[in-house]
């Protein structure tokens, strides 16, 4: 369990440097050059990542169970991830009303996703992992509003082909990855 919380803390504590540290972030891109800032910061967060995936398959092979999810959960999370590929597709394609209503579609994607998680497992792992996640990206999307407030920012709208290419690719991306790459890179079938 030590592997996933340290991963957590390394992987969501580099993702939190804007939330809680920006004027820092701001003096370290400007003492090290915008490059260098961003290769120490996908290091960490890849060295992050690997501790989370490899903390929790330990975690999966001695669950602490804490709770037992009745059935409907799987339901609900299926429907709420796939809610969740279309926010974070939204984050990618151009021009769609997704982003414009949003403003942070990767983060409510996270949200929604990491909440998905806890309401249909019930291990101390899964509370750890997508509370954690849950937790954070609550924190990062108020910030991000935050900023753009006080920024003034304004994401143009969004026309309808960006919204049809947004469903169709966070539909399509979500199908593939329910019914093929959960069970191989998870070892878990989500409609088994």
């Amino acid at each position: 369990m030590s592997a996933l919380v340290i991963g957590l803390v390394i992987f969501l504590g580099v993702h939190s440097v804007r939330v809680f540290a920006d004027d820092w972030r701001s003096a370290q891109i400007a003492r090290r050059g915008e490059n260098a800032y961003k290769g120490l910061y996908a290091l960490a967060s890849a060295i992050g990542l690997v501790l989370i995936v490899w903390g929790y398959g330990l975690a999966r092979g001695a669950p602490v169970e804490l709770w037992s999810p009745p059935a409907w959960t799987r339901h609900a999370a299926s429907l709420l991830t796939l809610i969740s590929f279309v926010l974070i597709a939204a984050a990618y394609v151009p021009r769609n009303r997704i982003r414009a209503a949003v403003g942070h579609p990767m983060v409510a994607g996270v949200k929604v996703w990491a909440f998905a998680h806890l309401i249909a497992n019930g291990t101390l792992a899964d509370l750890m992992l997508f509370g954690a996640f849950l937790v954070w990206a609550v924190l990062d999307f108020r910030s991000a509003r935050r900023r753009d407030r006080l920024a003034s920012r304004v994401i143009p709208a969004g026309t309808m082909s960006g919204d049809a290419i947004t469903v169709v690719a966070g539909v399509g991306a979500w199908f593939v990855f329910a019914l093929y790459l959960h069970a191989w890179l998870i070892g878990a079938r989500p409609f088994a």
